[in-house]
């Protein structure tokens, strides 16, 4: 399908929001005539407070108290002016957010200084192993202090994971042998249901809980199950916080699986939780306000591994947010969603944002399924319960045969639909075709790890999970309740077949447990979102790719590791799988940096994590997709996986200034109100001559005009820092994109000392390509820098575009 087509698709609707690949679901909100008014965030530009009011939240409330709706006027006599806003934005963002009617957000659009007024979007939460994966063992393979040692394992730096809470008894985050809290910490610890001032320490050294938006839209917080506190019931903040900076813990393991020492990316760093994600979602106004009070507590790093649909800068808080705290040189790193395979899914993506999808690593749980007729098919699995004898097998069937019977009312009884059954819905299997028996369950419709429910009560032996389209080759192992495992679209088929086929179907399990070394190592996960970057296809996204495939961290006591509540087991540690489990370990890279750099800018950082990336797997070949085996393209692993040690010392660095991103928004033509939303400053674009691609981002897309005679030749400019002591020459290497041809001038760069600058233009050239209307085609090269020591790389997207 073309960008164009796709464009016209996702613009005209609703995008599903990205969430953690455990096979669990949140609950969501079902907005439609639900209230009367909404929660709407709004943004303003301060400097226009009259100097009648004493400060900008007397401004906000006055203007409130003047809109026109009955309604509102009877509220604010029933309350006083600090209850008018659900939050008041300071930091990142200026502004508040409210209760408003259709009506009162259309007049208040119109009030002085107001930018923007949003709708709150609700969003959607998206190791023993991974360090040593990605080489962090303390020393550089040179002998000098690696990145951990150099940074002092981030011990002076602080993350704020943006979250679902954390669990602060776990081991992974006790404060043995830390020194003092960093003194540009200004943050607090909390207090609320079961979680008191004591539970921070030099460790977890502030948590905050944000459920303002929340309890407006969704309603009040179910405290059955759920705590009105920092506290985790979910399990995904504390995953992701002691992914990125959880300390060495010894015998770690979920169930018996991945045993070890399990420690997190930056050991030493210090964490801020930020709780903004409930039972039925993430509220932008919650997110926001986080972000705010986050930069205002001085962290160093945000970890966001939330997110939706791809939406306009100016009309997506979180980018907003974010820019704000790029401005105050926070680094923002961000999950890139789990919508993939499918093209332009990609969250989280502006600019300033680093972008990160996911990849596999060495380590893998296989489980093998044996028919009775030989055949072997190898799937995945993390069960760890009692197995099924390995000497017998049993009855095999598929649910879409195996419909439960429904009563009508009528005295009559019918058949539930196939479809129902074949995902194994609730109620949806008849327990006498089922007892005793081995299920295949398509995927899709309810959660993995719930359909082991519906087996398992139906009396189920086992069960097997058969990927659908467009789920390809990619493997989820999950925690299942019952003796089952996962299997791809592919081997789904052969199952199939040989059910369809057989007189009497039959087939056993052999679990494998841990296994390490698996190659090929790593993979782009099938489940990973893609690019191009829905709203500019000149900003390559993701950014890059980290370990995000079977992750185990630290998980909460209350909270069993398939996330359901009939599953009574507990683990001190859980393995999950998403781009939220790659998000931290960029956190957590970026926190080292930062430790090791601590004048580099959030650009610094991402530029380091890019140009360093490498895009060859342990057998030497191109990163392949999970999906089908195929070669991955930089619409699906950006930059590339992340080297962390290698980033530590990447020779050239692709800085950016605030001013810079400022010129991108207006080469990209929006308007100057568009900017001011972002930005919070007035911006003159009308005398620069600028071109969006032009922005010193470490990789290159372009897009061909179709327009133009047949030799079409782009311009692209570029400008490199030198980030070490002394001289050094760099030559430039060029892999081609299919039918283009790359020059570079100049083609040496000659640095004399430390922080020199130099700008290079990158000459692209192809012919016109004959497409339809409305198609599209894009080839991909990359362009290096060498001084024979560092090895500065960026990826080049070229894409021709036919309108219609």
């Amino acid at each position: 399908m073309s960008l164009l087509v796709w464009s016209a698709l996702f613009s005209s609707i609703f995008l599903c929001f990205s969430d953690v690949v455990s096979g669990t679901t949140t609950n969501t909100v079902n907005f439609s005539n639900q209230f009367e008014t909404q929660t709407y965030i709004i943004r303003v530009q301060n400097n226009f407070k009259p100097s009648v009011f004493s400060d900008v939240e007397h401004w906000y409330s006055s203007t409130l108290k003047s809109l026109t709706s009955d309604q509102l006027k009877l509220d604010h006599e029933k309350t006083q002016s600090k209850n008018d806003f659900l939050h008041v934005y300071k930091t990142v963002f200026h502004g508040f957010s409210t209760k408003l009617n259709q009506q009162q957000a259309e007049e208040i659009k119109n009030r002085p200084g107001v930018l923007g007024v949003y709708i709150d979007r609700v969003r959607k939460i998206h190791t023993t192993r991974s360090p040593h994966f990605l080489g962090l063992t303390g020393a550089s393979a040179h002998g000098h202090n690696g990145l951990l040692k150099g940074s002092d394992y981030g011990s002076n730096v602080v993350i704020g994971i943006l979250d679902t809470g954390i669990w602060p008894e776990r081991r992974s985050f006790h404060d043995r042998g830390l020194g003092p809290i960093p003194s540009h910490w200004k943050g607090e610890c909390m207090e609320g249901k079961e979680f008191s001032k004591t539970h921070c320490n030099k460790k977890l050294v502030g948590a905050r809980y944000f459920t303002n938006g929340y309890t407006a839209t969704a309603g009040v917080i179910n405290e059955t199950t759920e705590f009105r506190s920092p506290r985790d019931s979910d399990g995904h903040g504390t995953h992701t916080a002691s992914t990125a900076a959880g300390r060495h813990v010894h015998k770690a393991s979920l169930l018996g699986l991945a045993s070890g020492v399990a420690a997190g990316i930056a050991p030493k760093a210090r964490i801020a939780a930020y709780k903004i994600c409930w039972e039925r979602g993430c509220f932008d106004s919650d997110i926001l306000a986080a972000i705010d009070k986050a930069v205002e507590d001085g962290v160093d790093i945000i970890s966001l591994s939330v997110g939706s649909g791809a939406v306009p800068y100016y009309q997506d808080p979180i980018a907003m947010g974010s820019f704000g705290a790029m401005e105050k040189g926070v680094f923002v790193s961000a999950s890139a969603g789990n919508e993939g395979p499918g093209i332009m899914t990609v969250a989280n993506i502006a600019p300033w944002i680093t972008t990160v999808g996911a990849g596999t690593i060495d380590r893998s749980f296989p489980a093998d399924l044996i028919l009775e007729d030989g055949r072997l098919i190898k799937g995945a699995s993390l069960y760890s319960g009692p197995p099924l004898p390995e000497d017998t097998f049993f009855p095999l069937v598929y649910a879409g045969n195996l419909s439960a019977s429904v009563h009508n009312g009528t005295n009559t009884t019918s058949k539930r639909s196939g479809f129902t059954s074949a995902i194994c819905m609730p109620n949806s299997l008849e327990q006498e075709l089922v007892r005793g028996k081995i299920v295949l369950c398509d995927r899709g419709g309810v959660p993995r790890v719930a359909k082991g429910v519906v087996v398992k009560d139906a009396g189920g032996a086992g069960m097997i999970v058969a990927n659908v389209s467009p789920e390809g080759l990619g493997l989820v192992a999950d925690s299942h309740v019952l003796p089952g495992l996962a299997v791809t679209e592919t081997d789904g088929y052969t199952i199939h077949g040989y059910i369809a086929r057989s007189k009497n179907p039959r087939a056993k399990f052999v679990f494998h447990g841990t296994q390490l070394g698996t190659k090929p190592a790593p993979v782009v996960a099938g489940f990973s979102s893609r690019g191009p970057n829905l709203e500019s296809i000149y900003i390559i996204k993701p950014d890059i790719i980290a370990p995000g495939v079977d992750i185990l961290a630290a998980w909460p006591d209350n909270v069993s590791p398939t996330g359901l509540s009939s599953d009574l087991r507990r683990t001190e540690f859980n393995i999950q799988s998403g781009t939220s489990m790659s998000c931290p370990h960029v956190s957590g890279l970026g926190a080292l940096l930062k430790g090791a750099h601590p004048d580099w800018s959030p650009a610094r950082i991402r530029s380091s994590l890019m140009t360093t990336a490498y895009i060859h797997d342990s057998t030497g070949g191109v990163l392949l997709d999970e999906v089908n085996y195929n070669t991955s393209k930089a619409w699906d692993m950006g930059s590339g996986h992340v080297n962390p040690e290698k980033a530590l010392d990447p020779g050239l660095v692709y800085d950016l200034t605030v001013d810079d991103y400022l010129d991108f928004l207006c080469a990209s033509n929006y308007t100057a109100r568009n900017i001011r939303s972002i930005a919070r400053r007035p911006v003159d674009c009308i005398k620069k001559d600028l071109q969006p691609w032009d922005l010193n981002y470490p990789s290159i897309s372009v897009v061909v005009d179709q327009s133009t005679p047949s030799k079409v030749e782009i311009a692209v400019r570029r400008t490199v820092t030198h980030v070490n002591d002394g001289a050094s020459s760099y030559t430039v290497k060029i892999e081609n994109p299919l039918g283009v041809i790359v020059t570079v001038d100049p083609p040496k760069l000659e640095f004399i000392h430390r922080e020199e600058k130099k700008s290079f233009v990158v000459k692209i050239v192809t012919e016109k390509l004959a497409l339809t209307p409305g198609n599209s085609k894009s080839e991909f090269g990359r362009l290096t820098w060498s001084d024979g020591e560092h090895m500065v790389s960026m990826p080049i997207a070229v894409t021709w575009q036919e309108s219609y």
